[in-house]
């Protein structure tokens, strides 16, 4: 059976290399530029899922990172999804 997994993809710059994480899976890759970063990140999804299939683990995997089969298409993965999303700045007093 065929299924569909959503992930997000944040892209950093990082010296002369742009990293590209996938948070939900606790995943990571690199490129040259943005679309690189974001390809080789695809692929090392790719291989993460694939990895877990040989393993027998993706169920257990997909859902201690929080995913949940769609109701709409029982085929489809979708992470859980924030509330609210908030950037927040504390002042440390750092020794």
């Amino acid at each position: 059976m065929l299924s569909k997994i959503k992930y997000s993809a944040e892209i950093f710059k990082e010296d002369d290399q742009y990293v590209a994480i996938c948070h939900e899976l606790g995943v990571s890759s690199f490129g040259d530029d943005p679309r690189s970063a974001e390809e080789e990140l695809k692929e090392a999804v790719a291989l993460f899922i694939e990895e877990c299939q040989r393993m027998g683990t993706l169920e257990e995997v997909l859902e201690e990172a929080g995913y949940h089969r769609s109701e709409e298409d029982p085929s489809k993965w979708v992470p859980r999804e924030p509330v609210a999303v908030e950037k927040i700045e504390m002042t440390l007093s750092i020794r």
